[in-house]
């Protein structure tokens, strides 16, 4: 009954995923992608995403195509409890069963830094690819690879994978000798040699350095600047690529130097979808276009049940549970992740953490991508507040002359103002690429830029992340214990007042 049951849960999934059966041609390749799934094992509170429903998507194809390649764009870990407790091990556990083919690493795979990182990947069975990323002198020396070639019906693909330059996102000391190539050239030259002398029929990119990021190269940047690379897969920036829109297909289709078409997809983030791409090898080199779509992993799938999967999430899952369980505080509504208030109230929290462990600070700065999850109206728990801010940052209080300010709340302005504490206003202007803060207020007061102020922030950004490089000239005065999660719950312990704040944007655009 079991298994009668299983079947039927395999076969709705094909019906559901729209496949063939298994006689289909062969001269078809099956790409299937995913990018920043950030530890979601389970389906988030949006009702999507799960990697048990993954597998029911996947084995689905499989069972439908003979020709099936599933590829990651990066940023598998972090973001939920199960990589704050286990540190990676349970994403490549799962990625093995899922049975990843080839792997590019993302930004937040070193946030336990390298040597981590290096220890956790000698779990993963996937091929690892890294094009412009040289390894030899890191704990990961050997363990990847510049490309790979896969051969189906007759035909050769060439894989490489590009990423971003670590400068400026990657927090410093997490990368220690990884030397970084630049990706347009490096793109470019190797897909040169698959094609020209490794003799391949098509190149496929797989990518981290998002779509379109402000004064930055991403895959818009790398397709239309490319020649010889006929797809790109791309992560980072968590955009949803969705073909059957006018905005996406039109960001989908972009013309290389050649003027060829070339294909750059994105499944957003977090697992909620993925991709599918459908390759007619007999096309390939003579115009063949690829049909896209994106599947929606959600409750379709949940009759499907893989034994290996589940016993391996069932080892891990009661820690978690436990976590989620373990009530700290009240919320009278739903803050929103990418909300005003939950920020206001994030970077306040620094602004009163930060007095705390050196007195007389001016201001705080904290980074809006630093809140990954929603704090539920209602009880809240450990969990929760840990999901929010996962990341082991710590509040870190510097001393900054006041020109350095202003330059770090010109790149703020790039991505239209991040959190300030609320005796600061901000105003900017912002024009394509280029961005600027007009007037910045402290306590009503202009920034003098030969004062020097002292700012409350997170050693992330401390230390020139988010390309806040101005931080790194200042000096660093305190910094707290613990990480900032556990100083945020310590607070909550003795303050039991429900959290929120004023939900008013700190941040004025300038209208033209």
């Amino acid at each position: 009954m079991k298994l009668k049951s299983t079947i039927v849960a395999l076969a709705a999934a094909i019906w559901l995923c729209g496949c063939a059966d298994k006689t289909a041609e062969s001269n078809k390749l099956v790409i299937l992608h995913t990018n920043d799934t950030h530890s979601q094992i389970e389906p988030g509170e949006d009702g999507l995403g799960g990697v048990m429903r993954r597998k029911a998507v996947i084995d689905s194809i499989r069972a439908a195509e003979p020709n099936v390649l599933l590829v990651d764009a990066g940023d598998a870990v972090q973001g939920t409890l199960y990589f704050y407790l286990y540190g990676g091990k349970v994403e490549q556990e799962v990625m093995n069963i899922l049975g990843v083919d080839a792997r590019i690493l993302g930004n937040h795979e070193f946030d336990n830094g390298i040597d981590s990182l290096a220890a956790v990947l000698k779990l993963s069975d996937s091929q690892k690819i890294a094009t412009n990323y040289k390894l030899d002198n890191t704990p990961m020396a050997g363990m990847f690879e510049p490309y790979t070639i896969k051969e189906y019906g007759g035909k050769r693909i060439g894989i490489i994978g590009i990423n971003l330059d670590p400068t400026g996102i990657i927090t410093k000391g997490n990368y220690d000798g990884l030397e970084f190539l630049p990706i347009v050239a490096t793109a470019n030259l190797t897909a040169e040699k698959l094609k020209k002398e490794e003799g391949v029929d098509a190149v496929v990119a797989i990518s981290h350095i998002g779509y379109n990021p402000a004064g930055l190269i991403g895959d818009s940047v790398l397709a239309t600047n490319s020649r010889n690379i006929d797809i790109i897969i791309g992560g980072h920036s968590h955009d949803t690529i969705d073909p059957t829109t006018p905005k996406g297909a039109a960001r989908s289709r972009l013309t290389n130097l050649d003027g060829e078409e070339v294909l750059v997809v994105q499944t957003g983030k977090a697992g909620r979808r993925l991709g599918k791409i459908e390759l007619n090898l007999d096309s390939l080199g003579i115009g063949g276009r690829p049909k896209y779509e994106l599947i929606t992993v959600d409750k379709r799938f949940d009759g499907y049940k893989d034994p290996a999967l589940a016993k391996t999430i069932a080892q891990y899952s009661a820690g978690v549970d436990s976590l989620m369980h373990l009530w700290v505080g009240e919320s009278p509504k739903e803050l929103k992740a990418g909300g005003t208030e939950l920020l206001n109230y994030f970077t306040d929290f620094i602004f009163k953490a930060g007095n705390a462990i050196a007195p007389g600070v001016d201001l705080a700065i904290a980074n809006k991508g630093g809140l990954r999850a929603d704090i539920p109206a209602g009880k809240f728990s450990k969990g929760h507040v840990i999901n929010m801010i996962p990341f082991a940052n710590y509040v870190t209080v510097i001393d900054l002359k006041g020109s350095d300010l202003l330059d770090i709340f010109n790149v703020m302005a790039m991505t239209d103002g991040n959190g300030i504490s609320k005796n600061v206003k901000a105003t900017y202007t912002k024009d394509g690429d280029k961005a600027k803060a007009t007037k910045v207020l402290v306590d009503g007061k202009a920034i003098d830029p030969n004062r020097t102020y002292r700012v409350a922030t997170i050693d992330y950004l401390a230390k020139g992340g988010d390309y806040m490089s101005a931080f790194t000239r200042g000096k660093t005065v305190a910094q707290s214990r613990e990480p900032l999660y556990d100083v945020l719950l310590d607070e909550l312990s003795k303050n039991k007042k429900p959290v929120g704040g004023d939900s008013v944007n700190r941040w004025a655009l300038e209208q033209k």
